[in-house]
């Protein structure tokens, strides 16, 4: 028979290695994050008492009617793909003067034997460079008007103002086995943004 690969347990295989390392007091609690496909969950747990200081989930009534804010509008995939296409036009034609980019000519050959016009020359940039390393907060800006992503930084808002109004300042991040990326990553930058340490 052959094994399935069930993803739940292997998260769960996840989270308790991790809490082997994970622990929180009551200097510095544990703020728990569940995920569901639709849901998210955030606690803050004293685990030398074992109780649950604060908590936050996307069920709670005050993100009921939640909408993430609209930036600016966005332009039409047409105006994007012109303006890409404008710009790939600019920078073939700018890179020959540019130092590093080569220049491979086509050789006379079959297409000038053929009585067909000889092929253009073909540039070749340089690779490109990398640009600044961007912030948690930026790198979640392409998804940050996705609701599920939206809600979750709220949930992280939410929780970070009750464990703040009960005294707590620090907590020990723990990302139950998930990912620190997408809604995961978008609670802890909601919580970070109240002025939760982590």
């Amino acid at each position: 028979m052959i094994k399935q690969f069930n993803a739940n347990k292997a998260r769960l295989k996840r989270h308790l290695r991790m809490r082997n390392r994970v622990h929180g007091n009551a200097d510095r609690p544990r703020l728990s994050v569940f995920r569901s496909g639709n849901q998210i969950y955030a606690q803050v747990i004293d685990d030398t008492t074992g109780n649950t200081l604060a908590a936050a989930s996307s069920l709670e009534e005050v993100l009921k009617d939640f909408k993430p804010a609209q930036e600016a509008a966005p332009t039409s995939r047409k105006e994007e793909s012109a303006l890409e296409v404008e710009e790939v036009r600019a920078a073939s034609e700018a890179a020959p003067a540019r130092k590093g980019a080569r220049v491979a000519k086509a050789a006379p050959g079959k297409a000038q034997a053929k009585g067909r016009p000889p092929t253009q020359t073909k540039t070749v940039l340089p690779t490109a460079q990398k640009g600044e390393k961007k912030t948690p907060v930026e790198a979640l800006m392409a998804i940050s008007n996705n609701h599920k992503v939206a809600l979750s930084r709220e949930v992280g808002k939410l929780v970070a103002q009750r464990a703040r109004e009960k005294g707590i300042e620090q907590v020990v991040f723990d990302r139950g086995g998930y990912p620190y990326h997408g809604r995961v990553a978008a609670l802890a930058e909601g919580a970070r943004e109240v002025g939760l340490k982590f």
